[in-house]
């Protein structure tokens, strides 16, 4: 029998982190506690901490045998399958079970018949996002897109006996193949055109272009991801296969099917369709109707304010980007129901996230092709950003709400024990994925890799929450993209944008960030400003020039980054 501990303990650059300990137990019962164990936490200069010198804590495993489950030992075909999806600049509101009118019944169903988290976090950015899933560390921590200072997933569930496959988009270094994947089919390139490919495209480390004619990227990913998942069945392995869809990351290209069936669906324009979308997260219970909806910035012209052929190009590239989320969930889909033939599908446990939220930069050329044209690469911008994003402010990039917060959907029908569509509102972040996929299949995360000592995780495990339980949760979270900052501890965050003044919230009562309380409580803003800039600099090593001295006022989003139109004005405010 396993069962997956975590001490506390504390390292020389004063991160306290993730140690993962096994201990004996049956099944359903509690483990026998591990006598005369203590964990000892020595000041760590962070704010508060300075007259907590030690806390000791006796029979630490009694106590967490509450908390964690034991695990049995199984068999290999006991042990659950993963497939960890990734879909790429899709905002908190993009699915339909997460507020969006976009046709998505395929993640809504395994919304319903497995549990979302309201309240989790990715990076903002596309590399990033992609470091703290595959290291359970945050960016610098890990060795930046190096990843040199932590093993990846693949690397961790390889050594325990699990056949690994990845499909889609990498944007690191070096290749999934070099860092413990056994098959790899997908591009290395941050952003690619999908119906053409680029020269990044790669098969089990070897350069691919078989791009036929009715090729798409998005149909091209889960056809590959079958194949590798029909491989370690027929070898009789548990599988982990992670797949990083590119969409609906630009440029938004769709096939014509897809695209025209949305056509006048966004007629209505983004103002009233934000409001759809907030009214239908109220009734689902995602939101609570005390965290008003955020107003649309001055620099984003109302709907009706636009002339006729603006507002025909904005309702055209939405659909645009509505057809790639809608192939996404058709692709879904098809790999449940290939799960489902090959008897697979009862015991996979089904992850599914975003990397950051709506993207707010307008690249567009070549607007006069349609978007099933290989030769077009249109971008939405502001205005539909802040509809994938509702009910939050900011974007891509930024570190408030709109650019952070994410959908989780965990579907697992042998292995969840929670209410099925219930909807967790406990915070979690994408490091928190590497250690939920070790307990729940029962593997040990190795304390020595090649011949060297490993460092824990800085991710604490959300299987907890698999079960209908309290995760253990973080003390803070943190976060960091260019001169974006925040840092959560408990219900108070601490954030800037753009390197503008710091900002306060209390997200349990203003999840949607509308009343800044910084100069109310200027003394725990400095509290967290100071625990900010001790994360950053101890925990996460940035580097110091992404640590230099906000401006003393807000900034507002750049105008030259948005498209140009006759109507609204330009930029002033978020």
């Amino acid at each position: 029998m396993l069962l997956n501990r975590d001490l506390k303990f504390w390292q020389p650059d004063h991160s306290i982190q993730t140690l993962t300990k096994l201990s004996p137990g049956l099944l359903g019962a509690t483990s026998q506690p591990w006598h005369h164990v203590e964990s000892t936490r020595v000041n760590d200069g962070l704010p508060g901490g300075e007259n907590k010198v030690f806390e000791k804590h006796i029979s630490l495993f009694l106590l967490l045998s509450l908390v964690w489950p034991v695990l049995p030992q199984l068999s290999a075909a006991e042990r659950p399958n993963v497939v960890l999806i990734m879909v790429d600049d899709l905002g908190f509101a993009d699915f339909g079970c997460y507020g969006s009118e976009i046709d998505t019944p395929n993640v809504d169903r395994l919304a319903d018949g497995g549990m979302r988290m309201s309240a989790f976090y990715n990076t903002a950015k596309c590399h990033s996002s992609r470091i703290c899933l595959l290291t359970g560390k945050y960016p610098f921590q890990a060795g930046n897109e190096a990843m040199d200072k932590a093993l990846t997933i693949a690397e961790v569930m390889q050594r325990n006996g699990y056949f690994t496959a990845m499909a889609g988009k990498w944007h690191l270094d070096q290749e999934p193949t070099d860092r413990g994947f056994m098959r790899y089919w997908g591009h290395l390139s941050g952003a690619t055109n999908c119906f053409q490919g680029d020269a990044t495209f790669r098969l089990n480390g070897e350069k691919w272009s078989d791009f036929a004619e009715d090729f798409y990227t998005t149909d091209a990913n889960v056809d590959f991801a079958i194949q590798f998942i029909d491989e370690a069945l027929d070898c009789g392995k548990p599988f982990f296969q992670y797949i990083a869809f590119n969409a609906p990351h630009y440029p938004l290209q769709a096939k014509q099917k897809d695209v025209l069936k949305y056509d006048g669906r966004f007629s209505s324009g983004w103002d009233e369709i934000r409001r759809r979308r907030y009214a239908k997260q109220l009734r689902l219970g995602l939101i609570s109707s005390e965290h008003a909806l955020s107003p649309r910035p001055d620099y984003i012209p109302a709907w009706e304010d636009l002339t006729a052929d603006e507002r025909q190009w904005e309702e055209d590239r939405m659909e645009a980007f509505a057809a790639m989320v809608d192939c996404v969930d058709q692709n879904i889909g098809r790999l449940v129901e290939h799960l489902k033939n090959r008897k697979a599908y009862a015991n996979t446990l089904i992850l599914l996230c975003s990397d950051n939220g709506g993207c707010p930069f307008d690249r567009t050329r070549r607007r006069e092709l349609k978007p099933w044209d290989a030769r077009s690469y249109w971008c939405y911008d502001v205005g539909w950003a802040h509809v994938s994003n509702t009910p939050f402010r900011w974007y891509k990039q930024n570190q408030h709400e709109g650019g952070i917060a994410s959908p989780l959907i965990a579907h697992w029908p042998a292995g969840l024990t929670g209410e099925q569509g219930s909807i967790s509102h406990q915070p979690g972040h994408l490091i928190d994925l590497l250690p939920t996929c070790v307990e729940v299949t029962a593997s040990t995360y190795p304390s020595e890799y090649a011949g060297k000592p490993t460092t824990p995780l800085q991710g604490r495990s959300l299987a907890p929450m698999l079960r209908g339980e309290q995760s253990a949760g973080h003390d803070w979270l943190y976060f960091q993209f260019a001169d974006n900052r925040a840092i959560r501890r408990g219900d108070w965050k601490a954030v800037t944008a753009r390197g503008g003044r710091w900002e306060l919230f209390n997200l349990a009562a203003d999840r949607t960030e509308l009343d800044d309380l910084a100069d109310k409580k200027p003394d725990l803003l400095e509290e967290l400003k100071l625990l900010w800039h001790r994360v950053a600099a101890t925990i996460d090593h940035a580097p110091q020039r992404l640590r230099k001295p906000v401006k003393d006022d807000l900034q507002t989003f750049p105008a030259r980054q948005m498209t140009q139109r006759n109507a609204g004005q330009k930029s002033r405010k978020n």
